[in-house]
């Protein structure tokens, strides 16, 4: 009788488990692993299995050893002990007797699965219980356990005491293979919901209690274990991935558990050893016979379980393990890796040797991120142990290169991971990463990526750093955090930022530093200290007689220690990451927000005092300015007050107003106005001294505006130093006028009269014009602003609406300036004026305001659409790698050039210019794709949302405009093969495109840009006396690209139209000109293999699938079944997709069609013109209209495909013509579509 035995292939890996392999081994059989063959879909396609005797494969080409054995060899079974059956069947005349007494040969009630499913009872419980049931019957018992694992794997089949007596493992498991026939590729481990959300880490406690209940008393019984595990080898080598999966997740985690007794066991051998020497070294008046005796049995009988585990081990790694760690699916390959990782850890003596850590170091390479993931987070582990790390020496040094290499890796969690075991290795393995190693890690602090940015700056940390900082701890904290460390660190920060050249901005760097070095980078004392001291010589000794302490700053690394100071200030108040880093964090902890608040208290009261002096001392460097005070932003204001600090106050307004009043670059200007607007707020109790400076600050540059403008004004010619003069204090008053309402010292009327002057006269430097335009803009909001919120006189808004109308006017006339810059500064003012001022303003309750509402009239309509043809739509340049100043030039001009485009658009989807204007932009939709094509494409789709009509006629003109001015520049002769034309073929397939999937949605507008194309091309007739083609008839190249988008009955129609149309010039349908063949070829369905192949004759939506064949149709043509038997090359379109062909019956086809799939169509020329498909209707009757190519029997009639029973009659081919026209009515009413297709009178021949 067979047992459930079969052999296991012993692996050629050189490990201390080998030693079980010798003749004393008890033997363990293992199931085949031969192939099953499963015809069903749970199951992976392509995954074959390894042999027994290719079980060596995978440590071919072993890195470490230099021979391997290649010889096969099995186990020799070793009998079990006396007390255990030897076979896996009852002893002889034994029965499994039931309650009433009578024999069962079913399958004995289990109860494990639903147990471990439910993750309610105690794992130890349900185990001690199984135990108990074992010993009353071990047959009984062991079926149960054995269709526990069958259950957890999702087959609903058994295995019955039958099968155990007479059936091979082998046998079994093919068995059990042909009842898995579940519809779903689900199975327990991967099943979704609830009830199965725990199952995996339930399973897993099962198999680890099972052995740790059993490791004292049934692990040595050669039955339950050999076979158990002869199952799962056998069940791992399925093709069924639900068995595979579930039994290696089994033989692994039994595995693991094994590990841990065979720990247990060598500390107690080492311990009995122990024992024996010092009983044995004792001297023979105290030695006792009896306990040497007993240390030698109970030493024997250690090594003889050792022995067991031992070969246990080595049947799972070599039945299991070997195959496995390279399945196809990765969850299989991830748990392998996971397993071995945990055996080196835990049983380091045995695993964590070169022959198993290869198959870490091969994985490495796997294409899926959770296995690398795996691989790294095993080595984390093995790395993070200094006893360890010896053993790793070869392993680090050959695939030292690919765990540098992973850094780069795709997957943003596997680098952060590869750059934390890079940590863990620089910390603990001195010397083996160099310098190229790590300079290949040291661009990752720059990461968009937060989480790897930070691993990366915590490596960072750890080479250059904590090394010269950190190994001064030894006297206690304070010495590790002394200011001579601190000025080292930074120093030291400072030193990487400028010297690496990696990146312009240090707060991307302190972000990347913050969670390793946050209390360094928090030392705002140390960094205030190193900004604020006197110039030195370049080394000094200390105070202490510590050395020399680093040399002074030099002007670079002022500024970055500067932006360092800022960014680490924003950080601790702020709490999140620069632009473009995510932390992917919804919030901040109760925790963190207490931190940040401290730290804001504590960073406020800190540098309120030395604000000041900071200000003054780099008042005279504007990049050094700008960030200063920009801290502003970040204190806690109210300190000013509770702490009594109103001097500190003083002393800023006075820095401010210096530093105002000496620089005009706008960062500095637009740093200082914020920060004045932070203090001004009336709820603090020093708002009126902090407006009292506000005004002196105002008065004194308006003051010096009046005096400027009255000698510009008198006097035409202005030295340059006078033009600059004017023009900073035009700056500063526009940059506060930006943040500050300053309507009270009246600023418009001189600047308007200087505008008007500069307009009149062109005497006006253009420095001088710039900040005037924006003086005046800022001058109406802020008006507007006064005159929304309470209720304003009629007076005072006609007044506002000729301040805007005469500021329009300006701005027109300087879009024709011959500086650039005071063209596009006029075009961004009168973008955003005229959007200001649209109908949008009365919206939300302020309809008191619409005597503002302000339309362009048409002349500076098209002076901006003009302007944005000459500055906007040029030719696009080559952008290089970005690194050069060149690039950066460009890139700064493109994104110019993206603001004035946005803002034409703006424009047009607000209603403020007609919509016909966006023509100018849609007709550069390809041609500048690259650079504005989302800007484009959004104002597409707003506007088709606003009038899809309208939108579709504007895409239409859009093509007529290139059409119309390639015909002026090249003439008709030749047109459609030049480039240029090309361009505006693929723009119309573009604009085809954006119609969507909604064919009946937009099939009124489709029709109707088709009929207005027809009558475009036709509009011009051919010179007089030539029998040439019409100059615009090319225009129908362009607009076959619209048909796919056509219905099959509106294509017959359109070629009607088409024909009436050529008849008055003169030609029909069959003339030979090129342009209108190709239109008409691509108004021809005879290409869609649904419905117009040679065997696409109409079917009912309910075939039979036995019976007669159909009877043949009436025009004699046989059946589409008959048909693809007698044709033996079948015709067929060019490109055909087999994608449902491939996965599905002939039936389940030709009901795919018949739902309205269809092939693409095809030009004469091989050209793909559509891939047209039918509409879905409500009703269940459909139908389709076909235009047939001539051909035998067929001529030119229209056959309507209609669905109908299997055993209804086909109407004949005269009368489907009308009924189809009925139910197109039908189907497409005027009320639900706006235009009735099929109505000859909508279709108006006498528009040519």
């Amino acid at each position: 009788m067979p047992t459930l035995r079969s052999s296991s292939s012993p692996s050629s890996v050189s490990s201390p488990l080998q030693r079980a392999a010798g003749g004393g081994q008890r033997g363990l059989s293992a199931s085949s692993s031969s192939s099953v063959s499963v015809p069903y879909g749970n199951r992976d396609s392509g995954q074959t299995s390894q042999g027994d005797s290719d079980s060596l494969s995978a440590d071919e080409g072993s890195d470490f050893e230099d021979s391997l054995r290649r010889s096969v060899r099995k186990r020799a079974a070793r009998r079990p002990l006396k007390t255990t059956p030897v076979a896996k069947h009852p002893k002889k005349g034994s029965r499994m007797i039931r309650g009433d007494g009578q024999k069962d040969s079913e399958v004995p009630a289990s109860h494990l699965f639903d147990a471990v499913k439910a993750a309610k009872s105690d794992m130890q419980s349900l185990v001690d219980e199984w135990l108990d049931s074992y010993k009353q019957d071990q047959d009984a018992g062991f079926l149960e356990l054995i269709n526990f694992f069958i259950r957890s794997c999702g087959c609903k089949g058994n295995v019955t005491p039958e099968m155990f007596k007479k059936m091979s493992n082998s046998e079994i498991i093919r068995h059990l293979t042909e009842q898995f026939n579940e519809d779903s590729g689900d199975y327990p481990l991967t099943a979704p919901g609830p009830s199965w959300k725990k199952f995996q880490g339930s399973f897993c406690e099962f198999v680890k209690t099972l052995v740790f209940q059993c490791q004292y008393s049934l692990l040595y019984d050669g039955f339950p274990m050999d076979n158990l595990i002869s199952l799962l080898t056998g069940l791992s080598d399925s093709q069924v991935r639900a068995f595979r999966h579930t039994s290696t997740l089994a033989a692994m985690k039994l595995m693991t558990s094994l590990v841990r007794v065979a720990l247990q066991l060598s500390l107690h051998k080492d311990n009995n050893q122990r024992q024996y020497e010092a009983e044995r070294n004792k001297g023979p008046g105290q030695r006792a016979p009896e306990r040497l005796e007993s240390l030698l049995e109970k030493r024997k009988e250690l090594q003889e379980h050792q022995e067991e585990i031992e070969g246990m081990m080595n049947a799972l790694f070599r039945g299991v393990f070997v195959h496995r760690y390279r399945d196809v699916l990765p969850e299989i390959r991830a748990i392998c890796i996971e397993e071995i990782g945990s055996w080196m850890q835990s049983y380091s003596t045995s695993f964590l040797t070169d022959s198993y850590l290869k198959y870490i170091g091969w994985t490495l390479h796997d294409k899926h991120r959770e296995v690398r993931l795996k691989c790294l987070k095993a080595l984390k582990a093995l790395y993070s142990s200094r006893d360890l790390t010896a053993r790793l020496e070869l392993f680090t040094s050959r695939f030292k290169d690919r765990m540098v290499s992973m850094v780069m890796d795709r997957e943003y969690d596997v680098a952060v991971e590869a750059v934390k075991l890079l940590t863990i290795i620089l910390k603990n393995m001195e010397g083996v990463l160099t310098d190229a190693d790590c300079e290949g890690i040291y661009p990752v602090v720059y990461a968009s990526h937060r989480a790897l940015a930070s691993a990366a700056g915590e490596f960072l940390y750890w080479k250059l750093f904590y090394p010269e900082c950190e190994t001064r701890a030894e006297g206690g904290r304070q010495r590790r955090r002394s200011p001579r460390a601190q000025r080292t660190f930074f120093h030291l920060l400072l030193s990487f930022f400028v010297e690496s050249e990696l990146h312009d901005h240090a707060a991307y760097l302190v972000d990347s530093l913050w969670d390793c070095a946050g209390a360094q980078l928090k030392d705002w004392e140390s960094l205030t200290s190193l900004l604020l001291e006197k110039d030195q010589s370049a080394c000094r000794v200390t105070a202490g007689g510590g050395g020399l302490s680093p040399p002074n700053l030099g002007d670079v690394q002022e500024s970055t220690l500067i932006e360092i100071l800022v960014s680490s200030v924003r950080q601790a108040s702020e709490g999140h990451p620069p632009v473009g880093r995510l932390t992917g964090k919804k919030g901040l902890t109760p925790k963190e927000r207490k931190t940040q608040a401290d730290d804001k208290v504590k960073l406020t009261e800190h540098l309120i005092p030395l604000l000041p002096q900071l200000l003054a001392k780099f008042s005279a460097d504007a990049e050094k300015v700008a960030p200063l005070l920009q801290l502003l932003n970040h204190f806690d204001l109210n300190i000013y007050c509770t702490r009594r600090l109103e001097k500190h106050l003083e002393l800023f307004l006075q820095q401010l107003q210096e530093v105002v009043v000496k620089h005009a670059e706008p960062a500095v200007l637009e740093a200082g106005a914020h920060a004045l607007y932070l203090l001004c707020n009336p709820e603090f109790t020093f708002f009126g001294r902090v407006d009292f400076a506000r005004s002196q600050l105002v008065d004194l540059l308006t003051d010096r505006f009046q005096q400027e403008l009255e000698e510009l004004l008198q006097s035409p010619f202005l030295d340059e130093d006078e033009v600059y003069s004017l023009a900073a204090t035009l700056k500063r008053l526009s940059a506060f006028y930006n943040a500050h309402d300053l309507s009270r010292w009246e600023l418009y009327e001189p600047c308007y009269r200087l505008l008007r002057k500069a307009v009149d006269t062109g005497e006006v430097p253009h420095q001088v014009i710039l900040p005037a335009l924006t003086l005046v803009y800022f001058s109406i909001l802020w008006t507007l602003s006064h005159l929304s919120e309470s209720d304003a006189s009629q007076k005072q808004l006609l007044s506002l609406k000729g301040r805007v109308v005469a500021f329009c006017e300006l701005c027109q006339s300087c879009l024709s300036d011959v500086d650039s810059d005071i063209q596009e500064q006029a075009f961004v003012l009168l973008s955003d004026l005229l959007l200001v001022f649209s109908p949008q303003m009365i919206l939300g309750g302020r309809d008191f305001l619409r005597p503002l509402v302000f339309f362009p009239e048409a002349t500076l309509q098209s002076e901006l659409a003009s302007f944005l043809m000459d500055h906007v739509f040029i030719q696009p340049g080559e952008l290089g790698s970005g690194h050069s100043q060149e690039d950066h030039v460009h890139i700064e001009q493109l994104h110019q050039r993206r603001r004035l485009l946005a803002g034409f658009c703006k424009l047009l989807l607000y209603g403020v210019l007609e919509m016909d204007a966006a023509s100018d932009v849609f007709k550069h939709y390809n041609k500048f794709y690259n650079d504005y094509g989302d800007i484009i494409k959004e104002t597409l789709t707003r506007a088709r949302q606003i009038d899809r009509s309208h939108c579709s006629r504007i895409l239409l003109l859009s093509l007529k405009q290139l059409y119309t001015e390639l015909l002026q520049e090249q003439g008709p002769q030749g047109l459609n093969e030049l480039p240029a034309f090309g361009e505006m073929r693929d723009l119309a397939r573009r604009f085809a495109l954006s119609f969507g999937p909604q064919q009946l949605q937009n099939r009124d507008l489709v029709v109707a840009l088709h009929k207005e194309g027809i009558r475009f091309s036709l509009s011009e007739p051919p010179p007089a006396g030539s029998s040439g083609q019409p100059p615009n008839l090319a225009f129908l190249e362009l607009l076959s690209e619209f048909s796919p988008r056509l219905f099959h009955q509106d294509k017959q129609l359109l070629l009607s139209y088409l024909g009436k149309g050529l008849q008055r010039v003169s030609q029909s349908l069959d003339c030979p000109w090129g342009p209108v063949t190709t239109y008409c070829h691509s108004l021809s369905p005879v290409e869609s293999t649904a419905e117009a192949s040679p065997q696409g004759y109409p079917r009912s939506k309910k075939r039979r699938t036995e019976g007669p064949p159909r009877r043949q149709r009436e025009d004699g043509r046989p059946s589409q079944e008959e048909s693809l038997q007698l044709t033996s090359i079948p015709p067929s379109p060019t490109l055909t997709s087999t994608a449902v062909k491939r996965g599905q019956p002939r039936r389940a086809l030709g009901e795919a069609e018949e739902e309205g799939s269809s092939e693409p169509e095809h030009s004469a020329q091989g050209q793909p013109l559509s891939g047209n498909q039918r509409p879905r209707f409500s009703s269940p009757r459909r139908f389709r209209t076909l235009l047939h190519p001539p051909g035998p029997g067929l001529g030119s009639r229209l056959t309507r495909l209609r669905l109908m029973e299997e055993d209804e009659d086909e109407p004949e081919a005269h009368g489907e013509l009308s009924e189809g026209r009925r139910d197109a009515d039908k189907h497409s009413s005027p009320s639900e579509h706006g235009l009735d297709l099929l109505d000859s009178t909508e279709l108006n021949l006498e528009d040519f």
